[in-house]
């Protein structure tokens, strides 16, 4: 019998469910329905809407499907039914990681949180942020096309940053920085940010700014409706947006509790850095990202390359490697979910 490829799992944050992904439950989860009904009757306690309906509506609804609450719960539901679906006769899951909201899906899937507590703790943390987020967020690429790093621009966007007054790095994604701020800093930084690239920032609608400072009032009233006894040891080591690891047999509980409702919701999360830990420090097979969407695709190759990992160097060398035996292998695209599931 072939032994079992080692894998890290990677589950996606806000923005990975798009008009293309509705009806994701279910085309691929029609035999877990059970379990999502059964998250949706949790969530529904508190007053929010069920997954599966939203994910059943005939057409896409920006208004519907975007809002952070339903957004998040969504996302949480796709991503731990890939995440059940997983074939673990071929996989050994070694470390769990993500990106932003991904760190609150990691938590579920490694047992640090039941998925019951999981989804609530999603739906909290959503409903919070549409009732007391602040700002918004910006996508700035500072990636060359061919998704090595451009490090003259990125230090030059990190210096417009650090210049505007309530302007914060929210989010590392290797070949692009999300930043954040206030409306003020925001219209500062979209005036600003374009003479430093050739392309011009995004915003991300929906969105406040989540990893900075500005929300430690956010994080405050987490800590109260949240409390420590949610929380348990991991069943797998997690890897978090410092690119620290949670080890199941060392982890502590009170400073896991401190970091998901304080740490990680003021200060930036460097996704980037947690995809290099993951193979710097499991050495895995595959990675294997979660759906719904496959967003964080070019982000985990580009830090691939400017570690030079398996020998990759450029964006070209990568899409070569995938083509004949993917690394990187995304549940949400259909040409490679056979390949996890």
């Amino acid at each position: 019998m072939s032994r079992k490829q080692r894998a890290v799992v990677i589950f996606p944050g806000r923005g990975s469910y798009s008009a293309k992904e509705l009806g994701y439950v279910s085309q691929y989860h029609s035999t877990r329905i059970d379990l999502v009904s059964a998250l949706d009757a949790r969530r529904a306690e508190a007053g929010a809407e069920a997954s599966l309906a939203l994910d059943g509506l005939a057409k896409f609804s920006p208004a519907k499907h975007l809002p952070g609450r339903n957004a998040s719960n969504l996302i949480y539901t796709c991503a731990l039914a890939d995440f059940a679906a997983l074939n673990r006769d071929k996989f050994e899951v070694v470390a769990v990681c993500g990106n932003s909201l991904g760190w609150y899906l990691s938590l579920a899937a490694a047992g640090a949180l039941t998925l019951e507590n999981g989804a609530h703790l999603v739906d909290t943390m959503g409903a919070m942020m549409e009732r007391d987020g602040i700002g918004g967020q910006l996508l700035c690429s500072v990636a060359r096309d061919d998704w090595t790093r451009d490090a003259a621009l990125r230090e030059a966007v990190l210096d417009c940053v650090g210049r505007t007054k309530n302007a914060y790095l929210s989010i590392d994604l290797a070949g692009t920085l999300v930043l954040a701020g206030d409306d003020g800093a925001l219209k500062k930084l979209r005036a600003d940010l374009p003479k430093l690239g050739p392309i011009e920032p995004v915003v991300l609608p929906k969105h406040a700014a989540f990893h900075t400072p500005l929300l430690g009032g956010v994080a405050e009233r987490a800590r109260d409706v949240l409390p420590r006894g949610l929380f348990g040891k991991p069943n797998v080591p997690m890897i978090d947006g410092r690119g620290k690891v949670w080890s199941p047999n060392s982890a502590d509980v009170d400073a896991l509790h401190a970091y998901t409702l304080g740490h990680q919701i003021t200060q930036p999360y460097d996704f980037a850095k947690s995809i290099e830990a993951a193979c710097k420090e499991f050495a895995p097979d595959k990675l294997i990202l979660m759906g719904p969407g496959s967003s964080l695709g070019a982000p985990i190759a580009q830090t691939l390359i400017a570690h030079n990992w398996r020998g990759l160097n450029d964006r070209a060398e990568f899409v070569e490697a995938q083509a004949s035996d993917p690394f990187l292998i995304a549940m949400g695209r259909e040409e490679q979910r056979g390949l996890a599931v």
